[in-house]
């Protein structure tokens, strides 16, 4: 039998397709978005306050209305 196709790219990329299906699907990209987290005086257990392009994290806190702040990245669907 002669070789080239049977030993070629074509072959590379089918075990390539082989492996990727014995991993399972891919998961589709989810997009990500910066959250702030901290207490208030309403809720002293950390909870989101907000988006970290929305709101500041530094006023907040010196404020005093809130505490504990910190940035987390979460899921965000689109």
């Amino acid at each position: 039998m002669g070789k080239g196709y049977a030993e070629g790219p074509a072959v590379e990329a089918a075990e390539e397709a082989r492996e990727r299906m014995a991993d399972g699907p891919t998961p589709q990209e989810v997009p990500k978005r910066r959250a702030i987290l901290g207490s208030t005086a309403d809720q002293p257990d950390p909870h989101i306050l907000g988006w970290e392009d929305e709101i500041d994290a530094d006023a907040l806190f010196a404020s005093g209305d809130a505490w504990g702040l910190r940035t987390v990245v979460l899921d965000y669907p689109a």
